[in-house]
């Protein structure tokens, strides 16, 4: 009887620590969260940007390739 109340008190400690623990850390997790929103955010409208350039340089190419080609060699000449 006497292990059984040991064990559940030493079970009861790490609990106790692990909770004060997950206190202490709280405010680290919650900056990591916000930054990481952030992140996400940033990284996204990159993106956007990205595809926003892309299509409007395919634009570009699109031009070139059905312009005549002559007047291309024309002009480069």
């Amino acid at each position: 009887m006497e292990s059984v109340e040991k064990e559940c008190g030493a079970l009861g400690g790490l609990f106790q620590a692990i909770v004060n623990d997950m206190k202490s850390s709280y405010p680290v997790w919650e900056d990591f969260s916000a930054k990481a929103t952030k992140l996400h955010s940033q990284l996204r409208t990159t993106i956007l940007a990205a595809v926003a350039f892309l299509d409007a340089f395919q634009k570009v190419a699109d031009m070139a390739t059905s312009s005549r080609g002559q007047d291309f060699k024309a002009r480069v000449q």
